[in-house]
């Protein structure tokens, strides 16, 4: 149930929080005091669409936030969940469940199993063909979902398999394209005969041909100066080591470290010579490492960024033609598992089948009985159950539509083409009613549904929205006294100027303030005919 309102900028409503009840919550007032702009703000809570419009002068965003408390929900923080929607002029959402951002779309889905709202042009959820399987799966209550469960099973798995044989090349002509393009990669990719550190050695070889004039007289100059001076002149100083070296060990084991580094630097001087004498290459050579590189970059471009990649891209396909080749036996085997499936969902959706037009029966009596108690004696629901032969779906193989016939001698039409606003306001009732038990949603918003209804018919509203809020949350905006009569909670919505600003009010009212509002609306004025009146409504809802 919605605990707290919070709206912020939206129309004439400023500022306002308001903290609902349990039961029927009646909202009643001036007229463009701001009733509907309450249920608008609800509204734009739930995920609809957002009129930059409606944000109020002056201000550049609109707010609204509720607090539920539904214990059972998952998203629910000790029994409470806090929904906020903060939109800008610029079509920007700021949308948050327990302060968790999502996007509005999350946020529909998600406060679609909370709210419902019903008024003159918004049943979109109960005029919604999809949604009618589900409202008479509901009313038939356990017996249907133990088998519709028993048939999900299968169709899932149905529909995995279905998946599978479409990514496992089910086309004949889709597999043999596939495969040759595999066979093409592959081949050229054999024929590459690549190595895994080929890149980086003829990287390397390139690097020092495209350098080769700066190595050559680099290495030579370094060469001559090793040869003919450094060497040279080490073989001097050994020499004269070896003079001394009787005098005192020390000159010894300098001549010896000196030996050392003679040898070494020779080494490195015949190195420097194999370096020079590599300089000098041939044409062809420098051609071929340009023309392999290229060729590797070619195949990166296609198949990996190096060529582990490419080699492990090989392996995998090497796998796929592997599995391609031999996928028909596979395919086979879940083909004939998916017929299995079939046969046992046919089985089950059958049963389905017959559970739903026997009980669909039912509901049309239920719905007619409540249709009549709403003065709509002539009016019928047909609940129309198509089954589909070829076809399968979620909640097995039918198609349910609710149609009505509301005068005698008329053909039966769609719930959604239904005109008369009186006519919308009573069926969708009847239906509330018969449902309301088995209805999951638990807070319903009823915007102004008493609009073309009067007399017996509104006794009647007023007693079917009371009967339903003993199962639901109610919030029902009305002009009608009957309706307010049967409230557990009563708001009176009004307007005030501040300065060259008006303002929305709200008032929970007391219930001498309750019966001083239903003689108002009944009357037009309060009186002592109007008074009692009132009295004798609410005398009748505590009866």
């Amino acid at each position: 149930m919605i605990t707290t309102l919070h709206i912020k900028n939206i129309g004439i409503i400023e500022d306002l929080s308001i903290d609902f009840q349990k039961g029927l919550n009646v909202l009643t007032g001036e007229t463009g005091a701001g009733k509907t702009l309450i249920m608008d703000s609800l509204s734009i809570l739930s995920g609809e669409r957002f009129s930059k419009e409606m944000i109020r002068k002056g201000e550049n965003f609109s707010y609204v936030e509720a607090c539920f408390y539904e214990p059972k929900s998952e998203q629910a923080i000790d029994g409470n969940i806090i929904v906020s929607r903060e939109v800008y002029p610029s079509g920007r959402n700021l949308c948050k469940i327990n302060g968790r951002m999502v996007t509005v779309a999350e946020l529909k889905q998600f406060m679609s199993q909370i709210i419902e709202i019903h008024g003159q042009n918004d049943n979109q959820i109960l005029f919604h063909q999809p949604s009618h399987i589900k409202y008479l799966d509901n009313f038939i209550g356990e017996e249907i979902k133990t088998i519709k469960d028993e048939y999900n099973n299968f169709y899932y798995e149905y529909l995995q398999i279905k998946e599978e044989l479409k990514n496992n090349y089910g086309d004949d002509k889709e597999r043999e394209r596939r495969l040759d393009l595999l066979k093409y990669q592959l081949n050229e990719i054999k024929q590459a005969n690549l190595k895994v550190e080929e890149e980086e050695e003829l990287e390397s070889k390139r690097k020092i041909f495209h350098n080769s004039e700066k190595l050559a007289e680099n290495l030579k100059l370094a060469d001559i100066a090793i040869g003919e001076n450094t060497i040279d002149s080490l073989s001097t100083a050994i020499r004269a080591l070896e003079k001394i070296e009787d005098i005192n060990e020390k000159y010894s084991e300098i001549g010896n470290n000196l030996k050392n580094t003679y040898y070494e630097l020779q080494e490195i001087s015949r190195d420097i010579s194999e370096q020079v004498e590599e300089i000098d290459f041939d044409e062809d050579e420098r051609n071929f490492v340009e023309e392999r590189l290229d060729y590797i970059y070619s195949l990166k471009r296609k198949y990996g960024n190096n060529i582990s990649e490419i080699l492990e891209y090989k392996e995998q396909i090497c796998a796929e033609i592997d599995r391609i080749e031999h996928l028909e036996e596979y395919n086979q085997k879940l083909k004939k598992k998916k017929n299995k499936l079939k046969e046992k969902m046919n089985n089950i959706a059958s049963k389905i089948h017959e559970i739903r037009i026997k009980a669909s029966k039912e509901l049309e009596e239920q719905i007619h009985s409540e249709l009549e108690d709403l003065e709509m004696k002539n009016a019928y629901i047909h609940i129309k159950i198509e089954y589909k032969e070829n076809e399968f779906f979620k909640n097995g193989k039918d198609i349910v539509t609710f149609y009505i016939i509301t005068n005698k001698g008329e053909d039966e039409k769609e719930l959604a083409k239904i005109a008369s606003g009186g006519e919308i306001s009573r069926i969708m009732l009847a239906i509330k009613k018969v449902l309301a038990d088995t209805d999951s949603v638990p807070v319903l918003i009823f915007d102004e549904i008493d609009t073309g209804i009067s007399g017996n018919a509104a006794n009647r509203v007023a007693q079917k929205l009371s009967a339903i809020s003993k199962s639901h949350q109610v919030l029902c905006i009305s002009h009608l006294p009957n309706i307010a009569a049967m409230s557990d909670a009563h708001y009176f919505i009004s307007k005030k100027v501040n300065g060259d600003r008006t303002n929305t009010q709200i008032q929970l009212l007391s219930e001498e303030e309750t019966i001083k509002e239903i003689a108002r609306i009944s009357a037009g004025e309060i009186n002592e005919i109007a008074l009692k009146y009132a009295y004798d409504l609410r005398n009748k809802k505590a009866s």
